[in-house]
């Protein structure tokens, strides 16, 4: 099957990949020509521009943008929205805001154009392990788009089904999902990410309690000189708190056990905030999660090693690096 794909960052570009290598085309472009250039030599097709891209493709087109959220995916969906033709289809695989993605479709259904929101999860990894999708649209636009989702899904692998779900949709147990309509993948991966930010803070707060069992104020029989990067090795054996994020800070503490290469200056990338948003509509508690977000606008201030681990674990799923701190 044929895609055109808008942007080949640290996620787009893996998609190319991934998709050529499982027999697809993928017509590419990026705003570095150097970018185009190195991937051609991967068996892409290279586009000089949006236009170009569309003039490649075969009727129904179907168009991947995979830029970061904000006016960069706002001002490319508006632009190949205008390029495109009725029953063409664009996907927004990036973190947008799942409201835009509801405003963004009824403005292309206008035209005849769809619109697919893809909440992408799997980062720099996603190239060989495969990309967990979350996806919101009409139905019979994901159903065409289907072998495109289902080469970029992780498949079934070794993950056993849950018992009982026996006749329920065997996408899911692929690792996709059609989540409903548009707007609703986004809003999955949404919270997805503000489970994540949860999840994340838990191993940073238990990792710096084990690096400071040591300290100085504590009696000398309640003192322990801990190897916080064995403790993490053993826990990603058999341990009921097992977890890729794990396995993760596990290899950043085996390499660097003091994390010294990390300011512990952490960022968000606003999933958090639109789930507490979510949860503040919805009137959920949700105390954890806002935490999680808190602290970190508290680690742009004063940092702990608790935030070391987190920005060792971004780095890790997602290539994300510190900013210089203010």
């Amino acid at each position: 099957m044929q895609i055109g794909i808008i942007g080949l960052g640290r996620m787009g570009g893996n998609i190319a990949r991934r998709l050529i290598r499982h027999g697809h085309e993928a017509i590419v472009f990026d705003q570095n020509p150097a970018t185009v250039r190195a991937l051609a030599t991967e068996g892409v097709v290279p586009a000089t521009g949006l236009q170009d891209i569309v003039h490649k493709l075969d009727k129904p087109r179907a168009v991947w943008v995979m830029l970061p959220s904000g006016d960069i995916t706002e001002g490319t969906i508006y632009e190949v929205g205008l390029l495109l033709q009725a029953g063409d289809a664009i996907i927004d695989g990036g973190n947008t805001f799942w409201k835009d993605d509801v405003r963004r479709a009824a403005a292309l259904a206008k035209r005849g154009v769809h619109y697919v929101d893809v909440g992408t999860s799997g980062g720099i990894w996603g190239l060989e392990r495969g990309y967990c999708m979350m996806i919101g649209g009409k139905k019979e636009v994901v159903d065409r788009l289907d072998p495109i989702l289902a080469a970029l899904a992780p498949g079934t692998g070794d993950v056993t089904p849950s018992l009982g779900r026996d006749g329920r949709d065997p996408r899911v147990d692929r690792g996709y999902i059609h989540a409903g309509p548009s707007g609703a993948g986004h809003f999955v991966k949404m919270v997805h990410n503000g489970i994540e930010y949860g999840v994340m803070q838990a191993y940073a707060e238990g990792f710096d309690i084990l690096k400071n069992a040591g300290a100085k104020s504590l009696p000398d029989t309640h003192r322990f000189d801990l190897d916080i990067a064995d403790v993490a090795e053993v826990w990603r054996r058999g341990s009921v708190i097992t977890s890729w994020l794990l396995d993760l800070t596990a290899a950043a503490l085996a390499k660097d056990p003091a994390l010294d290469a990390y300011s512990g200056f952490v960022e968000d990338s606003g999933e958090g905030r639109w789930t507490i948003e979510a949860a503040i509509n919805e009137a959920v508690p949700a105390e954890v999660l806002a935490s999680a977000l808190f602290m970190r606008f508290r680690s742009r201030r004063d940092h702990t090693f608790a935030e070391k681990v987190l920005s060792a674990m971004r780095k890790g799923f997602g290539g994300h690096v510190e900013p210089k701190a203010p």
